[in-house]
């Protein structure tokens, strides 16, 4: 019984930190004007502080079939947790972009938020800010940069 009891908590003491390192990550999704899914989520087996993002696209279907249709996908570096996704129009065409919202960890918490555009079947990455004050709004630092670019 004892070597019963001995292997099980060792088998819990190993299982453990990985089962909680994937609860913490950031994952959500939304649907686009266009009935499209966005799924966001930060990489997986990486530090929370730095590493990856994946923006996933897929064909609009109905709530049963969301992700089941994959069109396109990119992968962007992060410095600090993913925090927020939304939708907000940056460059004044009057279509809504996909706006990912990450956090620095530690002294600082700066902001930082990038944007990405689907057209069609692709996304397009559109622009970003980093190093953004803590309080700062990432949408009106985009709308800024993306200005910048025109």
């Amino acid at each position: 019984m004892r070597v019963w009891a001995t292997a099980f908590s060792l088998f819990v003491l190993v299982i453990a930190p990985v089962h909680g390192a994937a609860e913490d990550r950031f994952v959500s999704k939304l649907t686009l004007p266009t009935g499209a899914t966005v799924v966001v989520a930060e990489g997986d087996f990486e530090a929370r502080s730095i590493g990856s993002f994946s923006v996933r696209l897929y064909e609009a279907a109905s709530a049963e079939d969301e992700t089941t249709f994959f069109v396109s996908g990119l992968i962007h570096s992060r410095d600090g947790v993913v925090e927020d996704l939304t939708l907000a129009d940056v460059d004044g065409d009057l279509h809504q972009e996909i706006v990912v919202i990450a956090r620095s960890v530690g002294t600082g918490s700066y902001l930082s938020a990038y944007a990405f555009s689907a057209a069609g079947d692709k996304l397009i990455f559109r622009a970003e800010v980093e190093g953004l004050a803590p309080d700062a709004d990432p949408v009106e630092a985009l709308r800024a940069r993306t200005k910048e670019q025109q």
